[in-house]
């Protein structure tokens, strides 16, 4: 099978980091292209891909899929041996609605804590509707562990699509500095030790320096 991920930059684009997370995931080989976002050709360049002109885009033998959790839903189908979803059936409900929710939502923390790899400052004062978000995704990832029935760090145990989901808030609550509960902490940790994670965040830093 023959797939190419076109991204944003690795500093800057939480959803080609989804994307790249859940392709990770799958044990899927592809190959990678970059269109620097916020340029004057950028969108010229992403609509001969797609009329969506957004990323991340997925070429495959089936066409060109946009959109994130399209792609993630993609692999899961074609690659069920990567069991991409947790296999219990309630828990996989719960990682598809966690998902959903996560992509459709917190506005407030993502207009606020715009995501950059390289950041690291607090915001100060923290906005109400900021903290309110902070709050549901704490809660939301305690009903992912409540849902979890098999052990490990992740949401879900082991590394499912809700981690590949969760890994950009991972960095906005890093990078902004934000007080969690231990547990919330720890399991921020434990995605920054992700080798695919690490590989991107090595990746988007070094944007910086070209």
């Amino acid at each position: 099978m023959s797939l190419h991920l076109i991204i944003g930059d690795k500093l800057f684009s939480s959803w080609s980091l989804r994307g790249t997370l859940a392709l990770d995931l799958a044990g899927a080989p592809h190959t990678e292209e970059l269109i620097k976002l916020n340029q004057p050709d950028t969108r010229e360049r992403l609509l001969k891909h797609s009329p969506t002109g957004k990323v991340p885009l997925l070429k495959t033998e089936h066409g060109t899929i946009a959109d994130s959790l399209a792609i993630a839903e993609y692999l899961a189908e074609q690659f069920p041996e990567a069991d991409l979803w947790p296999k219990d059936t309630a828990a996989r409900a719960q990682a598809r609605s966690a998902c959903a929710q996560m992509h459709s939502g917190f506005f407030a923390m993502r207009g606020n804590m715009p995501f950059d790899l390289s950041h690291d400052a607090p915001l100060s004062p923290t906005p109400t509707d900021v903290q309110a978000d902070v709050d549901r995704m704490s809660a939301l990832w305690a009903e992912c562990r409540a849902a979890a029935t098999e052990s490990g760090p992740y949401l879900f145990g082991r590394l499912t699509l809700a981690d590949a989901f969760f890994a950009p808030i991972a960095v906005r609550l890093r990078t902004y500095q934000v007080k969690l509960p231990a547990v919330d902490e720890a399991y921020v940790d434990t995605l920054y030790q992700w080798p695919a994670f690490k590989a991107w965040q090595k990746a988007g830093l070094e944007e910086i320096e070209r």
